[in-house]
């Protein structure tokens, strides 16, 4: 931590410490930005989770002097192993091609002060001109606000000590910060900061913006109607065997 010393250095250590957490799989490409954006905040660690990159992943994180954990490869598995190490009490789980915005670190701590508030995510905002990807924006963020629905792209954040009370993240192949947020919301109220976190296209335009936002649907209407994660995860991904 910068400046420990003085008015400074006393005022940040009172601040609650930040833990960001960044699961990660062969992400050499954007994670080197996404590190970039961890480094505007105070009282910040920043660990990469990662699960097994055969690029140069885990060297990167390594030279932005973020930990490194080598953890099995799984979303839920990496983020919770991620939180059992992280020594904030403060947790922020972030994608690796997603960017903080400014003043991250301060708009945190404000959110979870607020009234009744337990955890909070960012307004999101998609990296591409695509005027189809500007309805997608809308579309989650009408849902976050009004439904209290954010998803794991918008850097959800809550205090340690809540997550590890509600049992982390459920190990699913998918569908986890889904039913996180759900466990959250019967909880309290989910704050959804203004400033936008940015976040890659890619997903989005590898197999087309409306397809994409079609097969979201069906795996959250599958999930809400018992069908097992397991089976979801192997439709969504191409590996439904006969």
């Amino acid at each position: 931590m910068r400046g420990d010393k003085g008015e400074g250095g006393d005022k940040r250590d009172k601040e609650e410490r930040i833990s960001i957490i960044i699961p990660a799989v062969n992400e050499a490409r954007p994670i080197e930005k996404t590190l970039a954006s961890t480094q505007t905040g105070t009282n910040v660690e920043v660990i990469v989770a990662d699960g097994g990159s055969q690029d140069d992943t885990v060297a990167i994180a390594s030279g932005w002097g973020a930990k490194v954990l080598s953890i099995p490869k799984g979303r839920a598995k990496q983020m919770n192993l991620g939180a059992a190490a992280a020594t904030g009490e403060i947790l922020l789980f972030l994608h690796a091609d997603t960017l903080l915005p400014l003043g991250f670190d301060v708009m945190v701590r404000a959110a979870l002060v607020k009234p009744h508030a337990i955890a909070g995510a960012f307004r999101l905002q998609i990296d591409s001109p695509l005027s189809s990807l500007r309805l997608i924006e809308w579309g989650v963020n009408w849902r976050s606000r009004l439904l209290q629905m954010p998803y794991g792209d918008q850097a959800i954040f809550l205090r340690s000590s809540l997550f590890h009370q509600l049992g982390q993240f459920p190990d699913l192949p998918m569908m986890e910060d889904f039913e996180l947020v759900r466990r959250l919301k019967c909880n309290g109220r989910i704050v959804i900061v203004p400033a936008p976190v940015i976040t890659s296209p890619r997903r989005w335009l590898k197999q087309g913006v409306c397809q994409t936002t079609l097969k979201n649907q069906i795996a959250i209407i599958a999930y809400l109607l018992g069908v097992s994660p397991k089976k979801i995860a192997a439709w969504y991904r191409g590996k439904v065997s006969s």
